[in-house]
Order: structure tokens, then C-alpha cells, then sequence
């Protein structure tokens, strides 16, 4: 897909070395008033959304007044109405990305969807809202969200065989990477075996960055040594690359080649939480040190325009760092910090505050509801 004039050479370069530009970040009035088309026109090629993000749309603004008063005078119940909201923002996203998704042959102009965070540890549940959420929003370039939780695992292998695209959220450790990977291998061997086109299924793998800089540098400062200091900012970005070479293995195995002769995509690796937390480090951190073939990097607005305007995007940089890699997670896990702890802990804060902004979401609906009848 050849660039247009208005992206800037970082976002260009990131494009030509495999990295497809994301926005994390969705809300009604950035589609409806033209910003979504003016990102798009400078690089973005997909969206992805979560409660967070849609609780804190719904919370400014009078973007969504005029469907509020319809879902009132409807009789429509709160659970009812946060889903025709969230899912006419991302059909009108997926609307306004239709462009790329042709252009890409599915492989981007993507739009994302979470089922709801309180079924994280529900397959079942998981399993039945993916497929009522993907006929809601009714559009073929949308992905449905679903966490990797060890209930998750076999949800997201059951939609994949149904020929919806997943993208897989909420991974932070090695370990739950690799399953996941097994989990969406099974999804399109199933989906084979009941005579989909494997070809128009799409899939990424949401691998978290900067909360497990957040959580590790938070303990080597408390550990105060000359060797913790230097340890600083290196855990995460560690943590992907290794996942990146997981990628690569299963590359090359053979049920990746099998797969790949009947027509189906990678799952790409997806570097999600780009943000930077800490000022001590560049606000591009987690894009210009993760750049690879075949990867996302779904961005925060700041971070993308951080990027945009003074990323340096020199070429690779995640392959042959393997070893360095996991000589700084060794490291980290010598000062008796330990990675399983810390993967785990932030596996379940993640579903907590996902959680914790549903619950304000469902708040901010039930509230403008009943204001929406007065």
C-alpha cells in the first residue's frame, strides 16, 4: 500500500519495515468529525478499542445525546444500550478503515471490539458474546477482543474456527504467549476442518509492553543497587523481543505451513501499551525498540504523534537481540524479582481495571439515560 504525501518519513519508515500503525483510541466524535480520516491519511491503518477507552468517550461531550435519547425512548436496559453505542462506534470506524482493509486484502484497516472484561474468566460466555458482537457490528474488517486468560484460551481457538478475526488481548509472560499461539492454531485447523476460507481470517496477539516496565522498575528501585539502576527500563521491551522469537519459531513449524498452503495470515504480534509511563525515557521508547516484520504498534494519540514528529526509525530492532534479551530478564530475575510473579500480577490487574471501566461505563450509560428522559 503506497504511502500518501501527509505521512511523515517515521511513520513511512515504520510501514516499510513491517510495522503497521494502530490508534488505541476510539470515540464518536473523533469518527463522525473527520479526525479518524485526517490519522488515516497520516499512517494510521487500524483501531483499537477497550472499556477504558469507551468510558472515557462517553464521559465528555454531547457526541452520543442524540442516540441516548433514542436507546431512552426505546426502553432499552443499560447492558443494552452500552452495546448499540460501542458497537455503532466501531461499525462507523470500520466504515471510515474500509479503504485500507481493501487495499491491504484484510490485512489491516482493522477496527477492534473487547467482549465485556467480566466474562475474562467465562469461555462459554466469552464464546457467546464474540459472535453476537461480530453480527452486531456486521462489518468483515472488525476483530473481536478477547483477553488470554486461561478461560480465554479456548474461546479464542472456538471464534477462529466460526471465520471471525480475533485479536488477542492482555498478554504479558512468555509462557501465555505461546499458548495463545497453540490456541490460534487450533482455531484455524478447526476452521479448515468446517470448510471456512482460512484466507479471510485475520489475527493479532496483543503482547503488553510499558506496565511490565511499571511493575519491575517500581521494584528495582526499591532494591537500590548500582546493578538495579542500570536494569531500569529494560524488562519490557526484553519481554517482547523474546515473544517476537516465539513468533518466529512458530513460523517455522509445520502446522504453520500447513496452514499457510491453505491460504491463512500469521498472527502477527501486536505491541500494545506504547505509551510511556516514565519521563526518564524517550516517548517513543516503545516503538522505535520494537520494530520487526509482520508486528502492530497500537499507539496512544500522544505516542503517535510523538512518533510522527521526532522517531528515529533506523531499521530491526528485535531480531538478534535475543540473547541480550534474555540475559536482562535473567538479570532482573537474580536481584529476586520474579518474572512469573510479576506476569501473573499484571495478568490480573489488567482484567481488574478493565473491569473497574466497565463498571463506570455502565455508570456513565445508566446516568445519561435517565438524564436523556427529562
Amino acid at each position: 500500500m503506497s504511502t500518501s504525501p501527509s505521512v511523515s518519513e517515521p511513520v513511512a519508515a515504520l510501514a516499510r519495515h513491517g510495522v503497521s500503525v494502530w490508534l488505541d483510541d476510539l470515540s464518536r466524535e473523533l469518527v463522525r468529525g473527520g479526525d479518524l480520516q485526517r490519522l488515516v491519511d497520516r499512517g494510521v491503518v487500524g483501531v483499537t478499542s477497550n472499556p477504558t477507552i469507551f468510558a472515557s468517550a462517553l464521559a465528555k461531550g454531547d457526541a452520543y445525546d442524540e442516540q441516548m435519547a433514542e436507546l431512552r425512548a426505546s426502553g432499552a436496559s443499560v447492558l443494552d444500550a452500552v452495546t448499540a453505542i460501542t458497537t455503532t462506534d466501531v461499525r462507523e470506524a470500520c466504515d471510515v478503515l474500509a479503504p485500507v482493509y481493501e487495499a491491504t486484502d484484510g490485512v489491516d484497516g482493522r477496527v477492534s471490539l473487547e467482549v465485556e472484561p467480566g466474562l475474562a474468566h467465562d469461555t462459554d460466555g466469552t464464546l457467546a458474546q464474540a459472535r453476537s458482537l461480530f453480527a452486531t457490528v456486521d462489518r468483515p474488517n472488525v476483530m473481536i477482543k478477547i483477553p488470554a486468560t486461561v478461560e480465554g484460551l479456548p474461546a479464542i481457538t472456538g471464534v477462529l474456527a466460526d471465520g471471525i478475526s480475533v485479536n488477542v488481548t492482555l498478554i504479558f509472560s512468555l509462557d501465555r504467549y505461546r499458548a495463545v499461539l497453540n490456541a490460534w492454531l487450533d482455531g484455524l485447523e478447526r476452521a479448515v476442518e468446517n470448510g471456512k476460507d482460512v484466507s479471510t481470517i485475520h489475527s493479532v496477539a496483543s503482547f503488553f509492553v510499558s506496565r511490565v516496565d511499571g511493575t519491575v522498575d517500581g521494584r528495582l528501585d526499591a532494591d537500590g543497587s548500582a546493578e538495579a539502576k542500570q536494569l531500569r527500563g529494560t524488562a519490557a521491551v526484553a519481554n517482547a523481543r523474546l515473544a517476537y522469537q516465539a513468533f518466529e519459531e512458530m513460523l517455522a513449524s509445520t502446522r504453520w505451513s500447513d496452514l499457510a498452503a491453505a491460504g491463512a495470515h500469521p498472527q502477527r504480534p501486536l505491541w500494545a501499551s506504547t505509551g510511556v509511563k516514565d519521563t526518564a525515557y524517550p516517548d517513543t521508547k516503545y516503538v522505535t525498540d520494537l520494530v520487526a516484520p509482520d508486528t502492530v504498534n497500537t499507539m496512544p494519540l500522544k505516542t503517535f504523534d510523538a512518533v510522527e514528529d521526532h522517531g528515529e526509525v533506523a531499521g530491526d530492532t528485535v531480531r538478534d537481540t535475543y540473547t541480550e534479551a534474555s540475559a536482562s530478564l535473567d538479570a532482573v530475575e537474580r536481584l529476586g524479582i520474579g518474572y512469573a510473579d510479576v506476569v501473573a500480577g499484571l495478568e490480573r490487574e489488567g482484567v481488574e481495571k478493565f473491569s473497574a471501566s466497565w463498571g463506570e461505563l455502565l455508570e456513565t450509560v445508566e446516568k445519561a439515560l435517565a438524564e436523556a428522559g427529562r
